[in-house]
């Protein structure tokens, strides 16, 4: 497998394993991303971080009856989560998926910038949902320096589409991942409220 698969089987595991530690009445409470419940932050990860990695791959959309499904009313979602991002980096297992352009449905982007994007979404919210119920997201130091060299790359892109907020300021030899979500416009040190 190549670098961008390996940092999505390190995110999908940690986001994995913070998904599993979240606990039935910390859904209805306040994240970390404005206006978001930690149940609506949980359902924004499964869909796009699990299903989006996985039709990405498979160059297909996402279904209706997906992209309105409440993923956390199934007692079992964190583990439905883990065992859907299985099945997502299979599909970036198979040959030649990693050729050629994906089709959003909004944008056509090479394989493999659509592949570090899905990265970048796994750690990040990833570490949102971690931070909304009191846990930390941990990667290794060459997945944090991936992160945020994609971060880098796509933040003001984002910024236009109001996707990250304002750099929040960070030293500038803060580790690689504190600067990623600093650059994203997160506040390294939030907790929801």
């Amino acid at each position: 497998m190549n670098e961008i698969h390996t940092h999505l089987t390190v995110c999908a595991a940690e986001a994995s394993r913070v998904a599993r530690a979240v606990t039935a009445e910390q859904l209805g409470t306040p994240s970390v991303c404005a206006d978001w419940t930690v149940r609506e932050l949980a359902n924004h990860l499964v869909l796009y971080s699990a299903h989006g990695l996985e039709h990405r791959a498979l160059r297909t959309k996402l279904p209706e009856e997906t992209t309105g499904r409440d993923f956390t009313a199934e007692p079992d979602w964190a583990e439905a989560y883990a065992a859907q991002l299985d099945r997502a980096l299979a599909a970036w297992e198979r040959p030649g998926v990693w050729d050629g352009e994906v089709d959003t449905g909004y944008v056509t982007m090479p394989a493999t910038t659509i592949a570090s994007l899905l990265v970048k979404e796994l750690a990040l919210h990833g570490w949102d949902l971690a931070r909304s119920t009191g846990q930390e997201f941990t990667v290794p130091a060459d997945t944090a320096a991936f992160v945020l060299g994609v971060v880098e790359e796509h933040a003001e892109v984002y910024r236009q589409y109001e996707g990250f907020a304002a750099v929040v300021d960070v030293a500038d030899d803060a580790p690689a991942f504190v600067r990623a979500l600093a650059t994203s416009g997160r506040n390294p040190k939030s907790q929801a409220v």
